[in-house]
């Protein structure tokens, strides 16, 4: 007897209607042993661990024309090997050669009929093995796959296979701490909205409600103007027109002691450090390929994880985006992450997550072509998707072999071409890249640049001894010293802020007059 058909969140609705030939919702990762993978240890593993959860069971169905609204329904047909695939890489079995798969991998959709995830086991790499995992972003955020990984991966290498109680996995991803305040301040907002579209005339009946949703758009309309006010990003290698294929590429691992390390010298947070790295690193591939940059800078749009603690163990999807300037334009490493600190500070008051997602809760209740003309008008304006995980601090196992390596792949919504996505794990802190095959063909490139850019970080702040400067003597680039809005900014002010300074003007302020 089939299940009957239990109705998909609304915000998970909206990413899943977001997939497109384009561009799929779909978060894909690898992880790299150095010992050969026991495929048949593997397959029980997801057997009974991950497909224990209902929700990887479970296929897509959509009722209710005009609106086609998706649902979850028990999938009567389950067989673990439409899941976990046994292949072999082509000679000569490099990296290369995975790459290739990976990226053929990441341009191939999910078979829609079936539950929306897929595992493939690679033999033959570098003597061990690649275990690639995708799934569809409808699934689950970074959060809920931190905690489902937590129920694969093992402590020792002689685990039993049988499901391990839970455990509550490690907090992290970019501006999680920095954004409690704001999280606290409009923990309510997106229920708000919701019971606001679910209600309708209900606010006629219970004026109390009004006061409510008046008190939320006060706090919050001044995000979500700013949020219609943004430019939009200009075309430039990174952005443009988007094809099916996909490339991916990953970094070779730094040392997070060594992130920790600049952090500490400068006063700046880890998550400053890896921004600031990554914006040297899209700086040197944009300027190989003759893009105008100086002063200026380019944005990404950054996962807020906004679910309470006690929904920690929970699937789908409860997190907002926040837009985040990447100081691309500045050429000096240390300069690059001064902006990167003050930029982060200045979105630790905001109410842009809660209000973004709050957006992507009521697209979700509508139909698919309403929602992708909200999808292209918000990302529009930036030019990568990127966040920041925080995977295990101590080696992991899975059916046994230690895991050598874990890199994952975010997706990138509507117009965007690129996704960034940094993981730690055992102590060092990799970057993965997945980009349009025609806009970014050589992703690796930016990989290499990743690692070197760092090490120039760390060679300037070990030769200079510098600290950044306190937060009043930090000049953003949307505000002038005395608070206003700087002509670089989309509010367009009469003056430039120090940061933005035309570069002529910045040289005549530094040669005096002559007397």
């Amino acid at each position: 007897m089939a299940s009957k058909p239990i109705p998909m969140s609304s915000v998970d609705a909206a990413w899943y209607h977001m997939d497109n030939a384009t561009n799929l919702a779909m978060v894909s990762g690898v992880i790299l042993t150095r010992e050969p993978l026991d495929f048949a240890r593997v397959k029980e593993t997801y057997l009974q661990r991950l497909a224990s959860f209902d929700r990887f069971r479970q296929c897509v169905v959509e009722t209710g024309a005009p609106y086609h609204t998706p649902h979850w329904e028990t999938y009567p047909y389950f067989n673990i090997d439409d899941h976990v695939h046994h292949v072999a890489l082509p000679e000569p079995r490099d990296k290369q050669a995975l790459l290739a798969l990976l990226s053929d991998l990441s341009s191939t959709p999910l078979d829609p009929r079936r539950p929306l995830w897929q595992v493939h086991v690679v033999d033959d790499v570098d003597g061990g093995s690649a275990l690639v995992m995708r799934f569809h972003h409808c699934v689950g955020d970074g959060t809920a796959m931190i905690a489902v990984a937590q129920q694969l991966f093992d402590t020792t290498p002689d685990a039993p296979i049988p499901l391990p109680a839970p455990k509550k996995p490690a907090s992290g991803g970019m501006l999680d701490a920095i954004f409690r305040p704001a999280r606290r301040a409009l923990r309510s907002s997106t229920q708000l909205l919701g019971s606001a579209v679910e209600g309708g005339v209900d606010l006629v009946r219970h004026p109390s409600q009004v006061l409510d949703l008046t008190e939320l758009a006060a706090r919050s309309a001044g995000s979500a103007a700013g949020l219609l006010l943004k430019s939009t990003d200009p075309v430039s290698p990174i952005k443009g027109q988007l094809g099916v294929l996909k490339r991916v590429a990953w970094s070779e691992p730094i040392a997070l002691d060594e992130v920790k390390e600049i952090g500490k010298r400068t006063g700046a947070k880890v998550n400053d450090v890896l921004v600031a790295v990554v914006s040297g690193a899209l700086r040197r591939y944009l300027l190989e390929r003759h893009a105008e940059l100086e002063g200026h800078s380019i944005r990404a749009i950054v996962p807020v994880d906004l679910r309470p603690p006690g929904r920690a163990f929970e699937l789908g999807n409860h997190f907002g985006l926040v837009f985040l300037e990447l100081p691309v334009g500045f050429s000096d490493p240390f300069e690059r992450l001064g902006l990167t600190k003050r930029n982060m500070d200045a979105l630790k008051q905001s109410p842009e997550a809660h209000v973004l997602l709050a957006i992507i809760d009521f697209f979700g209740r509508t139909p698919k072509s309403i929602s992708d003309i909200a999808v292209n008008i918000f990302t529009s304006k930036a030019s990568v998707v990127m966040t920041n995980v925080a995977g295990p601090r101590e080696p992991r196992y899975l059916a046994g072999s230690a895991i050598d390596r874990m890199i994952f792949w975010v997706p990138h919504p509507g117009s965007i071409g690129m996704g960034i996505s940094i993981l730690s794990y055992n102590g060092g802190v990799s970057l993965g890249i997945i980009a349009d095959a025609g806009l970014v063909p050589d992703p690796e490139h930016i990989a290499a640049e990743f690692d070197r850019e760092f090490q120039r970080l760390l060679a300037a702040v070990r030769v200079d001894g510098k600290t950044l400067p306190a937060a009043e003597e930090q000049h953003c680039a949307g505000r002038t010293v005395k608070g206003q809005p700087c002509r670089n900014h989309p509010l367009a002010g009469s003056t430039y802020c120090r940061v933005h300074q035309p570069e002529t003007s910045r040289q005549a302020a530094k040669t005096p007059r002559k007397k």
